[in-house]
């Protein structure tokens, strides 16, 4: 059956797989949202519905006050003797740490910390031993992929950390996963960096101590040569089998805003790629050597692409997600209708304001919700950092009421335009496309365009960072209520 990429669309970076009871499982990263680390299921590695999250209490991460980008960086998820394992790294507090169920439908256990630097950790089990393997420099000074063994009960180191392996000589060597396939070892990492240069290499050994030797053609997976080209930053990725005992890449990459546009705002995504192993034991992965828009592989399956979101057919602790941990307290959540209680924190502090959002899955788009606003200020925001948002929303004035659109790029906060409003109620819209998005308030009927902004201005390239447009309802200084909310993709 035919696929078409990314398999799952929007701010889901750093994918990781595992197969574990018939079915795949797969986190990504978070970084200062919360819940952390989303968790998702699939029975074909295309169609991926999500199930949870892995961090889902505040003693699991700590992310108070944590700059965007900061907090929980990849992940790996591996299963072993009935346990899923997920480790990873809080960049913030540069801790390694991992957590497990045995149910992974319900909560997962406190962490259990590492005491290995760098970023980026993994686990790769074998013959009643556990190994932690990260970037970083090793006991000895030496830099590179670096392994330990570990007690997986305690997170007690059992061996010195080894520099097993360098790279194949592009900078920023990550994302290191371990595996045995025919009695050898295969070390895969990302090097390049996550953005237009990133690449997947590899190296394989007899033991797990090595010595490794690279493939002879690194990187097995890139498209940093293949421009202009709409997919791109492919890398960071997780090898698996599926049912049929073909091999593929789960890895992130990014889609830019057009082809001649080299920007990109929906976030690093996730992205499947057909695997080949020859009779020398080495593999070769996607069209030579890249990552294509979609692809043939074995199956019984119609791809699903999800086009309409609303109130009734998300779930808010699964779809939705606050920045940092969020003050419960503020968010009554019932049949099609949300009430935000907002604070004096706004949405340019590293803390945490009254926001739920969720993540914008692609370019083209009709975003709309009711809004209410008794005081303060409460609306719809297109955020990607504390510098970098673009606001609409309805104010409380001394004076009555207005609608006002702010834009807010890198040091500049900026009122675009405002308009008075009669009541305190109003429909909001946005159109996205990949040059504009547009913002309209309809009051009583009547459609008043606030202006534009220009998607760029939100994107990874300008505003730097991790992550990608979260869509949000928040409140400010008062109490607004959200209702009808639609989004619709083309």
């Amino acid at each position: 059956m035919k696929y078409t990429n990314p398999v799952v669309k929007g701010f889901y970076p750093d994918p990781s797989v595992c197969f574990a009871n018939g079915k795949f499982y797969m986190v990504c990263s978070s970084f200062q949202y919360f819940p952390g680390v989303p968790l998702f299921e699939s029975e074909n590695l295309v169609n991926w519905t999500q199930i949870g999250h892995v961090l889902t209490r505040k003693s699991q991460v700590m992310l108070e006050k944590v700059n965007s980008s900061g907090g929980v960086f990849a992940p790996t998820i591996r299963y072993n003797n009935g346990r899923f394992y997920m480790v990873t790294t809080n960049d913030t507090t540069h801790q390694n740490f991992y957590v497990y169920t045995d149910d992974i439908y319900s909560e997962w256990s406190e962490p259990i910390y590492v005491d290995q630097g760098g970023i980026d950790p993994s686990l790769y089990f074998e013959n009643g031993r556990a190994y932690f393997i990260s970037n970083g420099t090793d006991d000895y000074g030496v830099g590179g992929v670096v392994q330990c063994e570990i007690n997986i009960e305690t997170g007690d180191k059992l061996s010195h950390s080894k520099s097993i392996w360098q790279g194949s000589g592009g900078r920023f060597l990550e994302s290191p996963h371990m595996y045995k396939i025919n009695g050898k070892y295969y070390l895969m990492a990302a090097e390049g960096g996550t953005e237009y240069g990133h690449m997947i290499t590899y190296a394989r050994a007899d033991d797990i101590w090595g010595k490794f030797e690279s493939y002879p053609n690194n990187p097995v997976l890139t498209n940093r040569n293949k421009a202009p080209f709409i997919i791109q930053g492919i890398g960071h990725g997780d090898l698996i089998q599926d049912k049929y005992g073909d091999w593929h890449i789960l890895s992130l990459g990014f889609r830019q805003m057009d082809l001649w546009r080299p920007y990109h705002q929906l976030g690093r995504e996730v992205f499947l790629t057909p695997v080949k192993f020859y009779e020398n034991g080495w593999f070769t992965a996607g069209k030579n050597g890249t990552t294509d828009e979609s692809y043939e592989i074995q199956g019984d399956f119609v791809q699903h692409d999800k086009k309409h979101y609303t109130f009734d057919n998300t779930k808010w602790n699964i779809d939705w997600c606050y920045l940092r941990h969020p003050h419960e307290e503020n968010y009554e959540f019932s049949d099609n209708k949300l009430t935000l209680n907002g604070t004096n924190i706004t949405l340019d502090e590293a803390d945490s304001p009254t926001f739920i959002g969720i993540r914008q899955k692609d370019f083209n788009l009709t975003l709309s919700c009711n809004v209410t606003v008794h005081n303060g200020e409460g609306g719809i925001t297109f955020y990607m950092t504390e510098n970098e948002h673009y606001d609409i929303a309805i104010s409380r004035t001394e004076s009555g009421y207005e609608a006002v659109l702010k834009l807010n790029i890198g040091g500049v906060k900026h009122i675009q335009n405002r308009v008075s409003l009669k009541y305190g109620n109003a429909k909001l819209v946005v159109c996205a496309n990949n040059f504009c998005y547009n913002f309209i308030v309809v009051d009583e009927g009547k459609e008043i365009k606030l202006g534009w902004g220009d998607p760029k201005y939100l994107s990874s390239e300008v505003a730097e960072g991790f992550t990608g447009v979260i869509m949000a309802l928040y409140a400010i200084n008062g109490r607004a209520e959200f209702e009808n909310f639609d989004c619709l993709y083309e």
